[in-house]
């Protein structure tokens, strides 16, 4: 039985447990005295990094919508939130090693948390975008070890990852899902190079990894061989959910810069104001909604519920800054910074007009809003699929440009 299922007096009673030891967390390590590693450290040992994972891999087996208890107790106390600066690893890598990892790689939790090691996904390449089952980025086996090479492109904070999430092919001769094998690669091994990708902000948050007879331990690869695309699917699911489907406090975020953007320039026009109001109302669905889609969530490849929040918060994103370029009027064509660097977190900023360009993003990063429809069609509406034609063929038949 899930936690899902409990009777609601055992559902409150695992948010009694929760809420005291996110209380016991903040009595033995204040805030403001403990380092961020050792604070995470902790929260990780107590069991409040993940709540859904079992107990000894940084959660307690209970529901995963009692992290919204964690977050909002260690917020009010100033607290670090695991994740924020480590997003790929502990919102996509971390759900994909727990469900398919060994004991081995599930000891890299830990470090993950505390932001010790930063993760990223490798996974989609310059052929192969919306597509990932088409990779090219080869995996052949010698003795007990891989030896990789190939490239992946858009890899977001590649620059300052310990570890990498990747998948690639070991099998071309089998159709293109079924040749698939994932595995954990180290980001400082010999052969690994990383390039900046320069983006309309000024920023390099993302890059292209190329990989060169780099060796990777068999006790490295995830999951059985064959088994990449479990994997990704697993990891995918969770990074929709990562991106599209927080719930944060009411009138945080875009809708919530909007919000105080209106109070200083807002005008008496009906007419704006019904738009204001509009998105507004759109942003509180969207939170409401995944709310609820995080209620039913539990650990492992979650439903296309993530791909509703995403696909949602992609188009609202740019709606809302749309809007607020609107209302800055000549104002706002300028951004308070346009300086070439390589940025530690991938965040918004408190730049409407840096904003304004970053958001054009969302639509793509994740799985673009094309796709999005795509699995909503076919797995929630229940429309039939694109048409495949290469899906039987081994991956080495299928032409490729």
């Amino acid at each position: 039985m899930s936690t899902t299922d409990l009777p609601s007096t055992e559902i409150d009673a695992d948010e009694q447990r929760v809420a005291a030891l996110a209380a016991q967390l903040l009595a033995e390590c204040p805030p403001s005295t403990t380092s961020e590693v050792d604070f995470l450290g902790r929260q990780f040992d107590l069991g409040l990094a993940w709540v859904q994972f079992p107990e000894g891999r940084g959660g307690l087996g209970v529901s995963p919508k009692l992290n919204r208890t964690v977050i909002s107790a260690l917020s009010k106390a100033g607290a670090p939130i695991g994740g924020a600066k480590n997003p790929i690893g502990y919102g996509m890598c971390a759900p994909a090693i727990e469900t398919h990892g060994t004991d081995e790689q599930k000891a890299l939790l830990r470090p993950l948390f505390t932001n010790e090691h930063i993760w990223c996904q490798l996974f989609s390449e310059p052929g192969a975008g919306s597509d990932v089952a088409s990779l090219s980025t080869r995996a052949v086996r010698d003795g007990d070890e891989w030896v990789l090479n190939g490239q992946k492109v858009w890899t977001t904070l590649a620059h300052i990852s310990a570890y990498g999430l990747i998948i690639a092919r070991t099998d071309p001769e089998v159709p293109k899902h079924r040749g698939i094998t994932a595995f954990i690669v180290d980001m400082s091994a010999p052969g690994v190079e990383v390039k900046p990708l320069r983006q309309i902000t000024g920023e390099a948050e993302f890059n292209e990894v190329f990989f060169t007879d780099v060796r990777i331990p068999d006790s490295m690869r995830l999951d059985d061989v064959g088994r990449g695309w479990a994997v990704s699917l697993t990891t995918l699911m969770n990074e929709r959910v990562s991106i599209g489907g927080g719930t944060p406090p009411r009138n945080s975020g875009p809708i919530g810069q909007l919000v105080d953007l209106w109070r200083q320039l807002g005008t008496t026009d009906p007419v704006r104001r019904d738009q204001m109001m509009t998105l507004w109302v759109g942003a509180e669905v969207n939170r409401l909604t995944n709310m609820r889609a995080a209620a039913n969530r539990t650990l492992g490849t979650p439903g296309p519920e993530g791909s509703v929040g995403k696909l949602a918060m992609a188009e609202l994103n740019k709606k809302i800054y749309d809007f607020a370029m609107d209302v800055l009027g000549a104002e706002g064509m300028l951004i308070s910074s346009y300086a070439y660097h390589q940025p530690k977190m991938a965040l918004f900023s408190d730049d409407l007009g840096k904003n304004f360009l970053r958001a054009r993003a969302n639509s793509i990063e994740g799985g673009t809003s094309e796709v999005m429809r795509n699995i909503l069609g076919e797995r929630v509406l229940g429309l039939p699929g694109d048409i495949r034609v290469d899906k039987s063929l081994p991956w080495s038949e299928v032409p490729r440009s």
